[in-house]
């Protein structure tokens, strides 16, 4: 019978999905924890090796999960945090109304938590972190207009659980809104992309093109992922490249777009201020200690509801605008994406020269 259990434990072990670079141990080192919706989207297993790199510099012990887009999971990989005696936890939300449930739990221990990117829509985070996610909505469509400024316009926003998506919504509106009503504009379609998964961009670009018989002048997108995804569909239909589009994040990928003339812009969040940043204030907090340089933001502002009650600590980064006119020295010369990659399907000679 002993065996018999001990085998179904072993298994249940074994099936948790998660991921972690460390088990706590009672070593007197402060214990930061790493909570990650996801890594398929490209940014976030660059920035789990940064924050644990980090961490580790500044002689904490650091434990990582992932939930693979699993909102559920991920609360129960943050009170397993809890558990292995977290004295801070660092937050990528895959929900930002779901995971407020787990972090109310270690605010009632004690824990400070970071909301990192993406918001956690309760006031008893410690801390989010952040860029000016209007901002980058609002150079998304500036960069569009540049480009074309009138005719039917698709609207591609992320993920309906990223409150964040919502944020970059709220800036594209700002400056799309003036021609919507004066009539210079359009808008023929408006989808969200569950999980900002580019398959799910694929899809619905080509049900888009398919309602519209490729009537569309340009493709406000919300991220380089669903913004590539899009441009599949486009260049199934002879489109990329003719169509403007805009993305986020200046991934390799998004880079290499620019680069060949598909992909009309990106915006830029140099993730190698956001991470140390965060792990500065992670030790601080850890150690009981005040944080400055933040700004308290009403969670009404945050969450664009009005209904929303308290104030959250926050900390935001500017963004940059990258398209083909800057993407060399924001993106290449700073060392942020490999000169290699973005020029691959360059020829060397006609590429600028290595930085």
């Amino acid at each position: 019978m002993v065996k018999k259990i001990s085998m179904l434990l072993l298994v249940a072990l074994l099936a948790l999905p998660l991921f972690a670079s460390g088990d706590a141990e009672n070593d007197g080192r402060t214990v930061v924890g790493l909570s990650f919706s996801d890594f398929a989207t490209e940014r976030w297993p660059r920035e789990q090796a940064l924050l644990t790199q980090l961490g580790q510099e500044s002689g904490a012990q650091v434990i990582s999960q992932v939930a693979n887009q699993d909102a559920k999971l991920q609360n129960d990989q943050i009170e397993n945090l809890i558990v292995q005696g977290a004295d801070v936890i660092v937050v990528i939300a895959q929900d930002g109304g779901t995971a407020a449930t787990a972090v109310d739990i270690a605010a009632s221990e004690g824990i400070p938590v970071i909301a990192y990117d993406r918001l956690i829509k309760t006031s008893n985070l410690a801390l989010y972190i952040s860029f000016n996610n209007v901002a980058v909505g609002r150079a998304q469509a500036e960069g569009i207009l540049k480009v074309q400024d009138s005719g039917n316009f698709v609207l591609l926003g992320g993920s309906p659980t990223d409150n964040n998506a919502y944020l970059f919504r709220q800036g594209q509106m700002e400056v799309l809104n003036p021609l919507i009503d004066s009539g210079q504009i359009t808008i023929v379609a408006d989808q969200w992309v569950e999980n900002w998964d580019a398959a799910n961009a694929v899809t619905l670009m080509e049900n888009i093109l398919t309602a519209t018989n490729n009537n569309v002048d340009a493709v406000v997108a919300s991220n380089d992922g669903t913004a590539l995804g899009a441009l599949q569909a486009l260049r199934a239909q002879g489109l990329a490249g003719n169509v403007p589009i805009s993305g986020q994040d200046a991934t390799v990928a998004g880079a290499q777009s620019i680069v060949d003339g598909e992909l009309t812009l990106s915006v830029y969040k140099d993730i190698r201020l956001l991470a140390p940043k965060t792990m500065e204030f992670a030790i601080q907090l850890a150690n009981g200690d005040e944080i400055s340089d933040t700004v308290d933001y009403t969670l009404a502002e945050l969450t664009l509801d009005e209904n929303a009650s308290g104030s959250i600590a926050s900390f935001f980064f500017p963004v940059v605008q990258v398209t083909e006119d800057n993407l060399y020295d924001v993106v290449v010369a700073s060392g942020f994406q490999p000169y290699d990659d973005v020029y691959r399907n360059v020829p060397e000679s006609q590429r600028p020269p290595r930085p």
